[in-house]
């Protein structure tokens, strides 16, 4: 066997094509979507994710704005450029980049978002609406995921899915999306006992842990769908590496996300999808 492979960067391509007439749309009809995000200090890690994350707003049309506070910010002076930016009628979502410095509060920053601006989904009440399965931003990287699903037809109703991983970003809410698609969800994690057994039942195995190399042969079904969440730097500090042996997923697997191009690029179109449906809702509450 030969696994498929699931490519996140036509995903991408199809979403950001889809919403570029949705764009036109609400400029036309008001004023360009628009997006603050807010970047503390210089960890170069995420200076390259929000340098992706302005240019992909570039490319679609939408008003981008880049806020760099110094990496000695306090949490209540953080919190005053939050306010500020929930103020502003032509900013429809923020993001805060993580992580954060020592000394900021994450939570208390997190919980400052207005929820309707709330464009990476971690607002507490986004989160209740996962769970309620009502409308409203979803994190951006198990929506990506579910979209990669739905584009490239792979059946979810019925399926065991196994997540390994607990984290609010991905593990969760990705175990929350496959259980609102009617899979039959287990969440797995460091502690889980008999890890490799628990995998193995897994009709779409999503390794989410963030430990290089960490789901072996053993842990793979033959002819499961392997989704590889995994952005782990190399030995070397250059490339990436999955949390999925490559050769094993290539071999056993029926589909597979390679890493890099499978995941990773659906994270900011999702960010961008979640940006213009919030200024699609402000446009019609204004």
């Amino acid at each position: 066997m030969c696994a498929k492979i699931l490519d996140g960067k036509w995903v991408r391509e199809q979403i950001l094509s889809e919403l570029k007439p949705r764009v036109a749309a609400v400029t036309a009809k008001h004023r360009p979507p628009g997006l603050a995000v807010i970047l503390v200090g210089h960890d170069p890690a995420s200076e390259i994710y929000v340098r992706g994350k302005i240019k992909a707003c570039g490319e679609l049309g939408i008003y981008s704005e880049k806020i760099t506070p110094p990496e000695s910010i306090s949490t209540e002076e953080l919190l005053g450029i939050i306010e500020g930016l929930n103020q502003r009628g032509e900013i429809d979502g923020i993001l805060v980049q993580m992580p954060l410095p020592k000394q900021v509060d994450s939570r208390r920053i997190l919980l400052s978002v207005r929820p309707d601006k709330d464009v990476d989904g971690f607002h507490p009440v986004n989160v209740g609406s996962l769970v309620a399965n009502i409308p409203a931003p979803r994190a951006c990287t198990p929506a990506g995921i579910m979209e990669l699903l739905r584009r490239y037809e792979i059946p979810i109703s019925g399926k065991k899915a196994v997540v390994v991983g607990r984290s609010d970003i991905v593990g969760k809410p990705m175990a929350l999306l496959l259980l609102h698609q009617s899979a039959t969800v287990t969440i797995c994690h460091s502690k889980t006992a008999n890890l490799p057994d628990e995998c193995r039942r897994a009709d779409i195995l999503v390794a989410a842990i963030g430990r290089p190399n960490f789901v072996t042969r053993d842990f793979i079904q033959p002819g499961a769908v392997i989704i590889d969440v995994g952005q782990n730097r190399g030995a070397d500090g250059k490339g990436l590496i999955g949390d999925v042996e490559a050769v094993a997923a290539l071999e056993l697997a029926s589909a597979y996300t390679p890493v890099p191009g499978g995941v990773g690029p659906l994270t900011i179109a999702m960010l961008m999808s979640n940006t213009v449906q919030a200024a699609e809702l402000h446009v019609c509450s204004g």
